[in-house]
């Protein structure tokens, strides 16, 4: 088993309620995807998976581990198995892309080699190697301020892959892209983990993509596992009533086509 939430809640610091007695379980090298409305808890559940966020109650056990009964120097050790992509990765404006990419294993290099890579990148070849995947091998010495969102979006996507954890987060991965554009990096998402038997799990609104891309789709609204179904389980009255009130899902009746709903990956 790669992670598990056993009535798992989180109170935010202004009283409100993120996440309200989750009970959630997946193993290792599963793809599964995280619909929902905006608001409904989808960020706060990955951040607690990325161990970002501690929950107010209930448990997180995460590859063979409850994090937050290690120490502070072994919860980073574990960290270091996970790899997030962020919807806007933090990437200072004046670093080179290779750096950014790079920096994925920071958290496995020695000192003096990490701090070697800041002045003098330590193995292009491996960053090239991954960024081209992504059709961004040409902008391997480019800033990050160079870039558009959707680069930078996979700029963020190579820095994990380049880490080689054993799980993956992936919060909103390309919302910043094109539709085409963002059907390819899931491909390679999901391509490199099923041949690497990573654990991938990534919020996405695109509810299209997630049929087409993910095997397993978990549906979350007002802090609650609504529903956890195969993705070929997934109609369109679950989406009409994970989606109930809300303007965002569109449109809705291609969302759920058979062809979408067969994984590719």
């Amino acid at each position: 088993m790669s992670l598990r939430l056993t009535q798992a809640r989180l109170q935010h610091g202004n009283g409100v309620h993120a996440l309200r007695g989750v009970d959630l379980a997946i193993g290792t090298g599963e793809r599964v995807a995280i619909i929902g409305p905006s608001g409904a808890g989808k960020s706060s559940l990955l951040g607690l998976l990325a161990t970002a966020l501690q929950p107010s109650a209930g448990t997180l056990e995460l590859l063979g581990t409850q994090p937050w009964r290690l120490g502070a120097r072994a919860r980073q050790r574990l960290r270091s198995r996970i790899g997030l992509i962020h919807q806007a990765p933090p990437l200072p404006p004046r670093q080179r892309v290779v750096s950014a990419v790079l920096a994925g294993r920071l958290g496995q290099w020695s000192l003096g080699r990490s701090l070697l890579s800041l002045l003098h990148p330590v193995d292009i070849p491996g960053a090239r190697a991954v960024l081209s995947r992504l059709d961004l091998a040409d902008k391997l010495f480019a800033q990050c301020q160079q870039l558009s969102g959707g680069q930078l979006q996979r700029v963020g996507i190579a820095r994990a892959l380049y880490q080689a954890p054993e799980l993956l987060l992936a919060d909103e991965p390309v919302s910043a892209m094109d539709p085409v554009l963002a059907d390819h990096t899931l491909s390679v998402l999901c391509r490199h983990a099923e041949a690497h038997g990573v654990t991938l799990v990534a919020s996405l609104h695109a509810v299209e993509l997630a049929l087409a891309h993910f095997p397993r789709i978990v549906g979350v609204r007002d802090g609650q596992i609504a529903f956890d179904r195969p993705a070929g389980e997934v109609d369109q009255a679950l989406l009409d009533a994970l989606y109930a009130n809300e303007q965002l899902l569109s449109p809705p009746a291609p969302a759920v086509t058979l062809t979408l709903q067969i994984p590719r990956c």
